[in-house]
């Protein structure tokens, strides 16, 4: 039973083939490139709308084989913000939007409250679609965010968010402790059992 992942950002497939033991594949390898319309109301909603939509498509193109299809939906909230960016953290910027435009959107944002550094935490929705049921998971990390860039490792607001317990922010630390605190390696543990539950027969 394949395990495919319904994202077409190319960090998050690396995050998730480094934390999963089996063979992840992108379904842009299986579907080519698709846009997805995420217009659910939570990071949940969110998960469940890609992860269906990319069972669906493997389900008419390939209906001899059977998949698990694994979707995250992730983002960063402010409770200074009341939330934001939250489910629009990848478009922050504008629907055409880069890392690094969100970024520096929130920085602005921060700098022109006169904020240096406030609470923020990520969270992460992951759905497993399979022909055996649906399920969703979530994980969470908490910190703060900085009014600066630091480091150039990860992606997204990793170099604004220093993880509780830290001085350095994600884009400073290391990908090994990264994996360790991340939100999304959070949400994976609890979703590890499902996916073996599920790749029995």
């Amino acid at each position: 039973m394949k395990i495919v992942l319904a994202t077409g950002n190319r960090g998050k497939v690396r995050e998730f083939q480094q934390m999963c033991q089996d063979e992840v594949v992108p379904f842009s390898d299986l579907l080519g490139n698709m846009e997805i319309i995420e217009d659910g109301e939570s990071f949940a909603q969110n998960a469940l709308i890609k992860a269906r939509t990319i069972y669906d498509k493997l389900q008419q193109e390939y209906p001899d084989d059977t998949y698990i299809v694994i979707s995250d939906d992730s983002g960063i909230s402010l409770p200074l913000l009341e939330g934001a960016p939250g489910i629009y953290s990848a478009r922050y910027a504008g629907e055409q939007a880069g890392d690094k435009e969100n970024l520096y959107k929130l920085i602005d944002v921060l700098k022109a409250k006169g904020v240096k550094h406030t609470p923020a935490y990520y969270t992460a929705a992951i759905a497993i679609v399979s022909p055996r049921g649906e399920y969703v998971v979530h994980g969470w990390m908490h910190g703060d965010v900085i009014d600066e860039a630091r480091g150039d490792k990860g992606f997204g607001y990793d170099p604004m968010f220093i993880p509780e317990g830290f001085e350095r922010t994600l884009g400073e630390l290391d990908k090994g402790l990264k994996a360790e605190l991340s939100h999304r390696s959070k949400a994976l543990t609890l979703a590890k059992p499902i996916i073996k539950m599920l790749q029995k027969k």
